[in-house]
């Protein structure tokens, strides 16, 4: 360590060999010398932050401590999803599948649950053709009052159904803290909306349970402000956590919204979180899906966020980009080519 890092404020990594008897010996060291003494879980492991002290001193004087598996100096808002942490990155499992393996991994189904036929025929297509999860809202926050809000709690049967019949799990969109606990006991894994990333009470609450969040990106919010936001489940202990770039608002007309893949290579440069990106909504338009798909995966996404609907004619939320079945399969037929050149592979189930 240099003498300018001594004077610095770092965070002390252990992984999950370090026993808990062994981070409390540490934060007694830490008291003894002055130092604030607070931890946070990672996972299962533990991280200590360290300021006020001489860090070289603090560290020499802890020879009878198991040493810490990194030290990493603290920088910046968010810094425990920071890669420094995990060089090697975080893998989030939802059900069997897993996201941030190195593989690319498909997450496809509707937008919305509507029918038991509309979602049974959706979650058969799109594993028949290698998703790996199953999307699907129940609930559904709109811009007009007068849209379709989703089935509520009604549609979670629904979505149970579909994974008992295809063995895929899957992720659906909650809105409201309330709402948490009931979901937790029946879903794979949330969605946080776009229009949800900075509702600090539900991403506590989603954090809280431990289970696997997609994150969306708001549609106003910058690469930073999203990276906070993950910091707040990550507080709570719940290192199962995917960054989702779902487009943003400019003054481009030609798309729903903008998708910035500029987000996605600097996500995957700093922070250990893995990432999906949503071609469907950032675009709005099925026929900038695939292409759309192919530049995410180019630029280091881990995985895909995909709308399919077996008549989009018929949907009742976001009608437009939902993509046709034989639209999925020949995206799906194509992206594996793509994920090969680039010395990757599709995940499989």
């Amino acid at each position: 360590m240099t003498a300018a890092e001594a004077q610095q404020d770092l965070l002390l990594v252990f992984d999950e060999t370090v026993t808990r008897a062994d981070v409390d010996g540490w934060l007694r060291h830490l008291s003894f010398a002055g130092a604030p003494t607070r931890v946070y879980r990672l996972g299962a492991g533990h991280v200590l932050p360290v300021s006020g002290v001489d860090s070289a001193e603090l560290l020499a004087a802890a020879h009878h401590l198991p040493a810490p598996t990194r030290q990493v100096v603290r920088g910046g808002a968010a810094w425990l999803g920071g890669r420094p942490l995990r060089p090697a990155g975080t893998r989030v499992r939802i059900g069997p599948a897993t996201i941030g393996d190195g593989s690319v991994a498909v997450i496809a189904g509707p937008c919305a649950v509507e029918t038991p036929e509309q979602m049974t025929a959706t979650a058969e297509l799109v594993a028949e053709h290698g998703a790996v999860a199953l999307r699907g809202g129940v609930f559904k926050p709109r811009t007009s009052p007068h849209s379709f809000q989703g089935l509520g709690f009604g549609g979670l049967d629904l979505l149970v159904e579909a994974r008992r019949r295809t063995g895929l799990p899957f992720v659906t969109e909650v809105v409201d803290p309330e709402h948490v606990k009931r979901l937790a006991e029946v879903v794979d894994g949330f969605q946080i909306g776009a229009r949800n990333m900075q509702n600090f009470a539900l991403l506590s609450a989603v954090g809280q349970t431990g289970l696997p969040v997609l994150l969306k990106r708001g549609f106003g919010c910058t690469v930073e402000e999203t990276l906070a936001a993950g910091e707040y489940l990550l507080l709570e202990g719940n290192d199962q956590v995917v960054l989702c770039e779902r487009g943003i608002r400019t003054f481009e007309p030609s798309a729903r919204f903008t998708l910035d893949l500029t987000a996605v290579a600097q996500w995957k440069q700093h922070t250990h979180l893995p990432v999906i990106v949503d071609p469907s909504h950032s675009s709005g338009r099925p026929e900038l899906v695939e292409p759309l798909s192919l530049a995410a995966v180019a630029a280091g996404a881990d995985a895909l966020l995909i709308d399919v609907h077996v008549q989009p004619e018929q949907a009742l939320c976001d009608a437009n980009q939902a993509l046709r079945p034989e639209q999925f399969a020949g995206l799906m037929t194509r992206l594996a080519g793509a994920v090969a050149g680039l010395g990757r592979s599709l995940q499989e189930r």
